[in-house]
């Protein structure tokens, strides 16, 4: 780890609603604090695999790379995690998903202290070590594998899109999953970050309303970026027409899709694209430990 750098943290990116894009931001996030830093992991613990198949593992997925469902090896029967990750790109691994996550979920149920699981066997073994930063890419529903994740890392990250339901998915990561495991342990929101935005915003859009839920409710305004953040003076210019502003948000570009496509961080399918700054910023939102204004 750099001088001065920041103590080493984990990160749980989670929403309980899927498309929202979870999985792009876990994997552009863990590269840039890759990139700020010297080396980061990221943990698929999501049983649709799908970050695991965007980044060509397919056989971790399915069991055949190493003949063995390795997350229940090393969750349930405490196997040394370092052999079962696999190199990204340059300072990023992944530890996969395992297309029999839903029998982990099962047998996390009936562990005991099933709930540490992912903490004492994964990410305790490597965060501060191996690793600086470990960042968990969440399953959309609420189950054991995400009472792990928020545990193991007691901080998290929202990624909210401008589709039919972000309010409902919002409000149920915060009550369902937030709030109830602040009744038994220390669970931070690092940051609420709007995504895939691509539309106006001075005019009555579906990212005008967004961003309004999200920067004009305090409990949610003092989570968003800076790249996201409209103050009320910046909604009166809007209206008015006279803000001079860049759009804010992570926006739609296409070298995200295909980055995705060709299953790389965008860093390194596109080093010039713009909103490489949103995520550099989330990275240091990360290990700052809060978004500072």
């Amino acid at each position: 780890m750099a001088e001065n750098q920041p103590e080493p943290r984990a990160v749980a990116v989670g929403v309980l609603k899927g498309g929202f894009g979870k999985t792009t931001t876990a994997i552009n996030l863990s590269r840039e604090l890759a990139y700020r830093n010297e080396r980061a992991l990221l943990v698929d613990l999501d049983d649709n695999g799908h970050m695991t198949l965007i980044l060509g593992e397919d056989e971790a997925y399915r069991g055949e790379r190493w003949g063995t469902n390795h997350a229940a090896d090393v969750l349930l029967d405490g196997d040394d995690p370092s052999q079962y990750i696999v190199n990204i790109a340059e300072g990023l691994d992944l530890f996969p998903a395992h297309v029999e996550l839903e029998d982990v979920q099962s047998g996390l149920k009936e562990a005991t202290m099933g709930t540490t699981r992912l903490k004492q066997e994964l990410v305790d073994e490597v965060l501060g070590d191996a690793y600086d930063y470990v960042v968990i890419d969440c399953p959309a529903n609420r189950g054991k594998l995400n009472d792990n994740a928020m545990y193991a890392t007691g901080n998290i990250i929202i990624p909210l899109r401008p589709e039919n339901g972000y309010e409902t998915g919002l409000s149920n990561t915060v009550q369902r999953l937030v709030m109830e495991a602040r009744e038994y342990f220390d669970l931070d929101i690092l940051a609420v970050t709007p995504t895939d935005l691509s539309t106006r915003i001075d005019q009555d859009t579906r990212d005008r309303a967004l961003l309004q839920e999200m920067t004009t409710r305090e409990a949610v305004a003092k989570h968003v970026p800076n790249y996201a953040y409209l103050s009320a003076d910046d909604w009166d210019a809007i209206d008015n027409g006279n803000y001079a502003g860049s759009l804010p948000g992570i926006r739609h570009r296409a070298a995200i899709d295909n980055a995705n496509d060709e299953g790389v961080p965008l860093r390194d399918y596109d080093s010039e694209c713009d909103q490489l700054a949103a995520y550099d910023e989330l990275a240091q939102i990360v290990e700052q430990g809060e978004v500072v204004r």
